[in-house]
């Protein structure tokens, strides 16, 4: 084995956790660089792939989306379940950020392409669910080419949207166990397959009844219809889940962030620890579901259901977890680039200040984006117009941040040393 392997090979001991990174200039130089490169590769992006007046047009329908999502899925995978692998950790160490930047974001994009077009369309949607192949859902009497992408997109998505909560949340919280002294590629295929496996297993109870409501009639043999959430939540739409859904992969990244894990790594009996961080993060993720759909009746109004739009239940779920992705940026730019700040207090203070901040900025960037979106992004006016999906630019920016601190070691406002050169 070449030195300076084996420290990828096993869990709590990779290249993120070990690497050194130095700000070139003194704050907030680097801060402001990085935002500039950040809003520029959005910026570029989006136009090419996204904004309905730019060249591909991935808004809606939802493809965009689907390619949003997977792309943060497959991120995840390569940085925190695989640890880089198939990449040498002397090649992440030398090689210089944007190479390896473009090399991983290659890698992720082969993966992206095989993992959409050749399992969920090519496999599943031919042998197994229609509602993954858009070329499927067209021979249906009624269903456009238009709705068939749409379709098929969400429905891949929706898969998405549970493999971003479980992905990081086993390192995170469950720190891979029981298979932490595992090696690469067992640790990350076991993890991988065993994280996919449980939300497949979600899904089916969840979101495929969802698909079973979209044909007429229902598809009662199918699914079981009318969904067993529907007392629960007051309708009968999958976004419901999603609420849900993306408040627990907000918390668990809340968690990873700005709490730097506390108060769970407080907790010293390792299985204690994974569960209660497990379940304790799925806990504040429901509290955080539940009160942001109750606080709507306070500012818009009382929902009604049957109406359409902000009154109605179906988007004040979808809402949710919209808001809760708001709240991430924050969180996220907090941690890569301000390095967590403060630390001059003691912990819960740190974590509280870091905390109203987070959340502060979210609904100050909220307000920015419903007001102003529409003029720079090509998006629908106002809150709650039906072709309104504030989690494709906002997830597309957390990728873009994603990219850059694991892909790009924060290049160029900050550069690698080695641990003895590293400085405050």
């Amino acid at each position: 084995m070449e030195e300076g392997e084996v420290a990828e090979e096993t869990y709590g001991t990779g290249y993120l956790e070990e690497r050194k990174l130095v700000k070139r200039w003194r704050a907030p130089i680097p801060q402001i660089v990085n935002t500039l490169f950040l809003f520029a590769l959005f910026y570029a992006t989006w136009w090419i792939f996204q904004d309905p007046r730019g060249w591909l047009r991935w808004y809606t329908p939802y493809v965009g989306y689907n390619y949003t999502r997977w792309i943060l899925i497959i991120a995840i995978w390569i940085a925190y379940i695989f640890h880089y692998y198939p990449i040498k950790r002397k090649w992440l160490e030398t090689w210089n950020p944007v190479v390896k930047g473009l090399v991983l974001t290659g890698m992720l994009v082969v993966v992206l392409v095989v993992l959409i077009h050749g399992i969920f369309e090519g496999i599943l949607g031919n042998l197994g669910m229609t509602y993954f192949n858009p070329g499927k859902l067209t021979a249906l009497p009624g269903v456009t080419d238009f709705f068939a992408l749409e379709y098929a997109a969400l429905a891949c998505l929706m898969f998405a949207a549970l493999g971003s909560w479980l992905s990081p949340a086993w390192p995170v919280c469950m720190e891979m166990w029981p298979w932490q002294k595992l090696r690469q590629p067992a640790l990350g295929f076991t993890v991988l397959m065993f994280t996919m496996f449980v939300a497949t297993a979600i899904f089916l109870c969840t979101m495929h009844s969802h698909f079973g409501l979209l044909y007429y009639p229902w598809q009662y043999f199918t699914c079981v219809l009318p969904p067993w959430w529907e007392g629960i939540a007051d309708t009968v739409s999958g976004n419901f889940h999603i609420a849900w859904i993306m408040c627990c992969t907000v918390v668990v990244w809340m968690n990873e962030t700005i709490w730097d894990r506390w108060p769970f790594k407080a907790i010293k009996r390792d299985k204690l620890r994974r569960f209660t961080s497990f379940f304790g993060v799925m806990a504040i993720a429901f509290a955080f579901c539940f009160g942001l759909y109750y606080f709507q009746d306070i500012v818009i109004g009382e929902v009604v259901r049957g109406t359409r739009r902000e009154f109605s239940p179906d988007w004040r779920w979808l809402h949710v977890g919209e808001m809760m992705v708001f709240f991430l940026i924050p969180m996220m730019f907090i941690t890569m680039y301000c390095g967590n700040w403060p630390h001059k207090f003691s912990t819960p203070v740190n974590w509280l200040i870091r905390t109203v901040v987070s959340f502060a900025a979210g609904w100050v960037f909220m307000s920015i984006y419903y007001n102003t979106g529409h003029l720079f992004l090509g998006v629908q006016k106002g809150l709650s117009h039906p072709q309104q999906f504030p989690m494709i630019p906002t997830i597309w920016l957390i990728n873009f941040m994603l990219i850059n601190h694991w892909f790009m070691d924060n290049w160029p406002g900050w550069k690698k040393v080695r641990a003895k050169e590293a400085v405050a």
